[in-house]
């Protein structure tokens, strides 16, 4: 179904997310169909694209200030927050495929936000470890925020011209992939943080093996086959 005719109807939540843009198992399985419902709803009200993702910046930011500051219920209110901006996030991309309004503009727009959103997912992550095991190693702060912005970096490659560089899902690399999905991700800081606060150290060195892990394999794969061409 065209843009044209899909705002002169009555779209579905499933014309919605037959635009979205794919991820992880998690986001695909809840984010994704989430964020056609607020597609939809943005849809009805006659919400721009660009709107959504603002509102998804503001709420992602909240999300954080609430894990850091509201104890056991901030933090289940926070992780709630952080996928709902996620789920917004989502959400503006299908409704600009959708209506026809996806520009360059709105694309930059976006990443922009999910910059932002994650510089504050990773700033309350840190700032919970280091309160809650004030013995952290100083080093841990930085290399989590550098190996955690892997995922942001790649998400696009993924997209672009730079995409062959990236590794090819199969075996091991399936289920690294799954652990790096954004949803994955922000679900188990969460959990981690409502729960156990005390382990948010040993999460952070973990995620970080991980995505340095996926970083180093990624940069053998694109040599190689710059190596072949």
């Amino acid at each position: 179904m065209g843009a044209k005719a899909i705002v002169e109807g009555s779209p579905a939540p499933g014309d919605f997310y037959a635009q979205h843009r794919g991820g992880g198992l998690l986001t695909e399985a809840f984010n994704q169909r989430v964020g056609s419902l607020l597609a939809l709803a943005a849809f009805r009200l006659g919400m721009p694209p660009s709107v959504v993702t603002v509102l998804g910046l503001v709420v992602g930011l909240t999300g954080s200030v609430l894990m850091l500051t509201g104890g056991a219920a901030g933090a289940l209110a926070g992780l709630l927050a952080w996928h709902l901006a996620y789920s917004l996030d989502c959400a503006d991309g299908q409704l600009a495929r959708v209506t026809g309004k996806a520009s360059p503009a709105g694309g930059r727009l976006d990443v922009l936000c999910d910059i932002a959103v994650q510089i504050g997912v990773v700033t309350a992550v840190g700032a919970i470890a280091a309160r809650s095991s004030p013995e952290t190693a100083r080093w841990l702060a930085p290399m989590f925020a550098g190996a955690w912005l892997i995922n942001l970096f790649t998400s696009v490659l993924a997209g672009g011209p730079g995409s062959a560089s990236l590794l090819p899902s199969g075996g091991v690399v399936r289920v690294v992939k799954l652990i790096r999905d954004y949803a994955a991700l922000i679900t188990s800081c969460g959990l981690v943080i409502w729960l156990r606060p005390e382990w948010t150290v040993w999460l952070m060195g973990a995620l970080s093996l991980v995505n340095g892990g996926f970083l180093a394999l990624s940069i053998v794969q694109a040599l190689r086959r710059s190596l072949a061409t």
